[in-house]
């Protein structure tokens, strides 16, 4: 009984480590086959155990995962949050016990069902549907941290080509699907590991398949770009003595590449209102129309109406023509980032605004829907920031959309593991839509990414720096730019109502037992 004890334990420790090394399967490291290896040793634990006893090791898994993938907000909490190391701590801690709950949940529901179901369909059914299931919850409730999707650990990996059908939902899929017939196999007899072993390899082979085809073709010329990255330390990129020196800095270096189709600078590069800098930007794309005729696309906050309280998160694209007309169109930011941008339930919890004191930091929201900019008659889609971590929001700007820009501030989290992950999470925003994309970022890590997902250029993080390069406009429609997240959610959707109707047989069974006997 001792030993019973001891052993269920060292589970719970081992589950813990385990979570905490799945992180590395993602950017920057990128090992991807831990994200397989990684929940099949939280299944297998699983296997063994009850309910309470699932749920405390789904937690612990959870605590080591997130621990360990978003320690980061503890940088933008305690550097640029004005929370002291102790309430910084206790934030994060905070987070990721409730980020837990996810895995936590998933792993008691499964182990509830499996108390009555085969344990063929605990394995190959129940338990990879409610881990995406509950990735895909978490991507949405209280507007949603999609963040460290399974899926987007394999960019560089075989499950990647079935990013362009299912989205990364799909991939987050195959990927637990093969963790659980990795466990299948270890406990199955020979015929199961055998069994097991030949469906992995159709999976992984039918997802390299279709990682080779192209999804879309080329439209039109290619555009020649150019990224400007101030590299302005978030510290001080709010402050009045600060403007001047900001503006100087984005326009000398803006000015040597005039000849380029578009000219980006990031997410709020500017630290002060469109309608203060509007003349400026008019007159800079005059400057531009008379030495090339880039067109400029700039971060920058815009007040709703001068006489209105309320500000969005823009960008703005600012362009003339050989006549001298100057044409302006504004994406506003439509996902705010929940407390960083905005504070849920600003009536109970506004006075969070005073002890965060982080700046521009009661933005409002923009429209769903919002005409496309254009890039030499070329339709872009634009996300700002951490919408690009959405990829069914994403793909609202297409099949229109000839190319993706992304505008980005990382500076918030210091040299961590979130900038590298933001990159990566950007690279199956490509992939899913098989379009190429612009993103341009404060202090790095910005990047040409092409419509396979491939970064063809990036910037080093933390320097002044400017990436110049080209990117080809593609037109066409991948399955997930036409369907959405909708297949797999039917998927899961099914599998749900087969494993519930084998509960209720399992339960009628039973009972037909017990009367008979």
């Amino acid at each position: 009984m001792q030993n019973a004890a001891t052993h269920k334990r060292r589970h719970y420790f081992y589950s813990f480590l385990v979570g905490g090394a799945l992180p590395l399967a993602y950017a920057p490291l990128g090992w991807f086959p831990l994200a397989v290896l990684m929940p099949a040793v939280l299944f297998w634990f699983c296997w063994h155990a009850t309910p309470r006893q699932a749920f405390k090791l789904g937690y612990l898994f959870g605590m080591g995962f997130f621990g360990v993938g978003v320690s980061w907000v503890a940088v933008s909490f305690y550097r640029f949050g004005g929370m002291g190391p102790v309430l910084s701590f206790a934030a994060t801690v905070l987070f990721v016990l409730f980020l837990a709950l996810f895995p936590a949940v998933m792993a008691w529901l499964s182990r509830r069902y499996y108390s009555t179901l085969k344990k063929s369909y605990y394995l190959l059914l129940l338990m990879p549907a409610l881990w995406v299931l509950f990735e895909w919850i978490r991507g949405w409730i209280l507007t949603g941290f999609p963040w460290l999707a399974l899926g987007y650990s394999q960019t560089d990996a075989p499950l990647i080509g079935l990013a362009p059908v299912f989205g990364v939902y799909g991939v987050s899929w195959s990927v637990a699907m093969s963790a659980s017939l990795l466990v299948w196999a270890v406990l199955g007899r020979k015929r199961q590991r055998v069994q097991a072993g030949v469906v992995v390899l159709m999976l992984w082979l039918l997802a390299g398949g279709l990682a080779q085809i192209d999804w879309s073709r080329a439209n039109g010329k290619v555009l020649t770009a150019s990224l400007i990255q101030g590299n302005v330390p978030q510290n001080i990129k709010w402050r009045p003595e600060q403007r001047a020196p900001t503006i100087e800095l984005y326009t000398r270096l803006s000015r040597e590449r005039w000849d380029r189709d578009v000219v980006i600078w990031p997410e709020t590069a500017l630290p002060v209102y469109f309608h203060q800098a509007k003349s400026f930007l008019e007159n800079l794309a005059l400057e531009a129309s008379k030495k090339g005729g880039a067109t400029l696309m700039v971060g920058l906050p815009l007040l709703a109406a001068q006489d209105d309280e309320r500000y969005y998160n823009a960008l703005v694209r600012v362009a003339a023509d050989a006549a001298g007309k100057v044409s302006i169109q504004i994406y506003r930011k439509h996902h705010l980032v929940p407390f960083g941008e905005y504070i849920p339930l600003k009536s109970v919890l506004g006075e969070l605004l005073d002890i965060l004191r982080v700046p521009m930091a009661n933005f409002s929201r923009g429209a769903a829907d919002q005409p496309l900019l254009e890039i030499d008659s070329q339709k872009v889609g634009v996300s700002i920031c951490y919408e690009d971590a959405f990829g069914e929001e994403v793909i609202r700007t297409l099949p229109d959309a000839s190319l993706l820009v992304n505008v980005s501030n990382d500076a918030w989290f210091g040299d961590s593991f979130a900038p590298h992950q933001h990159l990566q999470m950007a690279r199956m925003r490509s992939i899913e839509t098989s379009r190429p994309m612009l993103r341009a970022t404060n202090n790095g890590i910005s990047a040409i990414i092409d419509h396979h997902g491939v970064v063809k250029d990036s910037s080093p993080q933390f320097e002044v720096a400017v990436l110049d390069g080209k990117i080809q406009p593609q037109q066409g429609a991948t399955w997930y730019v036409r369907l959405g997240n909708a297949p797999v959610l039917v998927g899961l959707a099914l599998v749900l109502i087969v494993c519930s109707f084998a509960v209720r047989q399992a339960s009628r069974e039973r009972k037909q037992t017990r009367y008979a006997e």
